[in-house]
């Protein structure tokens, strides 16, 4: 339901029993702000594009204007329009809605790429490596929360039969839904079938929506399923992670579930990952991380199978985890996952075939060499796929352009000489201290404008947070205090 290369010129006949078009861009916390118009509006606006007021980077994921500086788009200039920009080429229909015709869009002001757009921004890199003959190709892997969605007034059968599950937060505590499937099971060949319909109806729809899931389970927690989605050039995958979330969404609506991307849903259970696997690749298809034959050489038998330019893509990724960490946990919930003994990386790490360090790293023997590539282990489902992507990319390429080595030894090293690995920021304001920092790598890799507008609206979510009155300061408080 996709198509490549489409012209304005073929949208006439594309579109031609349609009479309305869906578009939507993606906002800085990764979420589709998007609007429909007929077709006779799209077909006007197609190929120069339409106002898109600039306020989708001037608000939160809950429509609060920013109360720190963000710069992109500031109070003072009454929230003016962006120009949205059609791409084309994300054409698809949208199953779930009468199989509308649907488009991404790109943000752009004054002739240039709005820099907080990640449609833009990875865009941009993907350019400067096919200039160098490269081509990055991922793959990402969601866990997510599935809970039974209630109605304002609970899951009695006297309530309301309307599903509404923000009201029924209105009135009750986060603890009071009920996750799809009680205790954890991974990979359960049984679980999926109590929800079945719900369970296969992602899959064929996932399918339809050219967003392909490759592999399908439930994972560890109450009511989690993990979709591995079917590898991609890197743009296409950023598009397809961030149209998966839609499409889960919009489907739990059909069977009364709803699915959660929060990293950390439930405290005392593993947190919701989004694992990305990422290999560069030339343009004609050959992977470059891949090396002819084993190097006998190499400085750790981990590397041993591994490129040298994926060394020095490694060597870049390493040296930046701790400066780009807000791009991988972008809210104060990310860091809640981030902790020991569940599954998440803590520290600046790699090896080997390991699913404890913060780059996992697969190479033969254990893989083919065609499927040679890192697993950057530390994003949570809360990840903005545009913003994580570039910066995996723009990481590790300047590790390719420095010729920069190894510094950090493999996980298996560390062990057998009783070392410990650099911790990475452990909370939002610290991952921001060093994101923002004058010599920030992220500065380096990053444009300058798009590092303080970001992290003024992490600065944003601080505030908030510090404001907050949780359930659980209440409960601890109320009667000794």
């Amino acid at each position: 339901m996709t198509s490549a290369n489409i012209t304005a010129e073929d949208l006439p006949t594309l579109l031609a029993n349609d009479i309305k078009v869906k578009v939507a861009g993606i906002d800085c916390d990764g979420i589709l702000r998007g609007k429909v118009m007929s077709t006779e509006k799209f077909l006007g606006i197609a190929q120069k594009g339409f106002g898109f007021s600039s306020a989708v980077f001037g608000w939160d994921m809950q429509d609060v204007l920013y109360t720190t500086e963000a710069k992109i788009a500031p109070a003072d200039s009454g929230y003016v329009d962006f120009i949205a920009i059609p791409d084309l080429n994300s054409f698809r229909r949208i199953p779930w809605e009468d199989n509308i015709p649907f488009f991404l869009v790109r943000f752009v002001q004054n002739d240039q790429p709005v820099s907080a757009d990640g449609r833009s921004m990875l865009r941009s890199i993907c350019d400067r490596l096919a200039a160098e003959n490269c081509q990055g190709m991922a793959g990402v892997e969601l866990e997510f929360m599935n809970f039974q969605t209630p109605s304002e007034d609970g899951y009695g059968a006297n309530g309301s039969q309307i599903r509404d599950i923000a009201a029924f937060l209105d009135k009750n505590a986060p603890g009071a839904l009920r996750p799809l499937t009680q205790g954890s099971f991974s990979y359960s060949a049984t679980r999926p079938v109590a929800y079945k319909k719900y369970f296969y109806d992602i899959f064929d729809t996932s399918a339809q929506f050219n967003c392909g899931i490759e592999g399908w389970h439930t994972e560890g927690g109450p009511g989690v399923y993990e979709a591995a989605l079917k590898v991609s050039p890197v743009s296409e995958m950023a598009d397809k992670v961030s149209l998966f979330k839609l499409l889960a969404k919009s489907v739990g609506l059909e069977h009364g579930i709803t699915p959660c991307f929060m990293a950390k849903p439930m405290q005392g259970q593993p947190g919701s990952s989004g694992h990305i696997h990422v290999s560069l690749c030339d343009l004609a298809g050959k992977n470059l991380f891949a090396r002819e034959t084993p190097d006998s050489n190499a400085p750790w038998a981990d590397a041993a199978g591994l490129s040298d330019l994926g060394r020095q893509f490694l060597a870049g990724l390493l040296e930046a985890l701790p400066d780009i960490m807000p791009l991988f946990a972008p809210t104060i919930n990310s860091y809640k996952r981030l902790v020991e003994n569940f599954w998440a990386p803590v520290n600046i790490s790699w090896g080997l075939e390991d699913r404890m360090a913060s780059i996992r790293l697969i190479t033969p023997p254990v893989c083919k060499p065609g499927a040679t590539r890192f697993e950057v282990r530390i994003p949570g489902a809360d990840l903005h796929p545009h913003y994580a992507l570039a910066v995996i990319l723009a990481a590790g390429w300047r590790g390719v352009q420095k010729k920069l080595e190894i510094r950090v030894p493999p996980v298996s090293a560390m062990k057998a000489t009783n070392t410990q690995p650099e911790r990475l920021p452990n909370t939002l304001e610290e991952a921001l201290r060093r994101f923002h920092a004058p010599d920030s790598i992220a500065r380096e890799i990053l444009a300058p404008e798009f590092v303080d507008f970001f992290t003024a609206t992490r600065e944003h979510e601080l505030r908030v947070w510090r404001e907050a009155v949780t359930d659980w300061e209440f409960k601890r408080y109320i009667e000794t205090v």
